[in-house]
């Protein structure tokens, strides 16, 4: 399966490299096999809560997926992030992480599951 959920990173930029360079390994074995995938991230990674190095590695994915998302629109593979809050249940994270791999067509797009990015300025 096809789904990369990010990984506890510091804020040394080795660790970020290391961690952007696995899921691009990822990423890039299922575009070449023409598959889906989808990142999974923590969002108050998105918006730098948990640190500079795990808000380097979410914001990485989240482009990673728009601009993968381009190609895949035209070979019919789709690329998406899913944002968890700690309201998430791990089960429902793993249930939209598979659901996304199978998205007729929805790609390079942000799901967020939780409320916690309600009312906040979001990238």
């Amino acid at each position: 399966m096809n789904i990369y959920r990010a990984g506890e990173v510091g804020d040394d930029w080795e660790d970020v490299r290391a961690e952007l360079q696995r899921a691009f390994q990822m990423a890039r074995a299922a575009a070449q096999a023409e598959e889906s995938f989808v990142f999974v991230v923590h969002h108050d990674d998105l918006l730098g809560r948990r640190g500079p190095g795990m808000a380097m590695v979410a914001t990485g994915f989240l482009s990673a997926v728009r601009t993968a998302a381009i190609e895949g629109s035209r070979k019919g593979w789709t690329a998406n992030v899913i944002a968890f809050d700690d309201e998430a249940g791990q089960s429902h994270v793993e249930e939209w992480a598979e659901r996304m791999l199978d998205s007729n067509g929805v790609t390079g797009e942000l799901i967020r599951l939780g409320p916690s990015h309600l009312g906040k300025a979001l990238p």
